[in-house]
């Protein structure tokens, strides 16, 4: 099943995190992004303008909320930075990898 297709559960911790290649055979599956420190997955978007990038910011947000899993993000005018890991157990998790690639779904085709 396509990682699109998915949906994230909840982890309160409790679960190992993924090893380096469980992550590395989802990574492939997703286009631009990269694991940082095998705990954090990121990719950085660039912008025509600031009214896109929070136009995109709101697209992601609505989508974090309704998978219940949150991405850290950092906006500079026309670049936004994401970062993804699963606190509750310190690493990446399959929901990392569901959220990353749903939000690349949301990009203008």
């Amino acid at each position: 099943m396509e990682l699109t297709q998915k949906k994230c559960i909840p982890c309160e911790g409790g679960v190992a995190a993924l090893t380096a290649e469980e992550s590395n055979r989802l990574l492939s599956k997703l286009s631009g992004w990269r694991i940082e420190g095998a705990a954090e997955l990121r990719k950085r978007f660039k912008f025509e303008t600031f009214a896109q990038t929070i136009a995109f910011v709101g697209r992601m947000a609505d989508l974090a909320e309704a998978e219940g899993h949150h991405p850290d993000f950092c906006v500079r005018f026309t670049v936004l930075e994401v970062s993804l890991t699963t606190h509750a157990i310190g690493g990446l998790s399959e929901n990392d990898f569901i959220v990353a690639a749903k939000i690349d779904e949301l990009l203008p085709k």
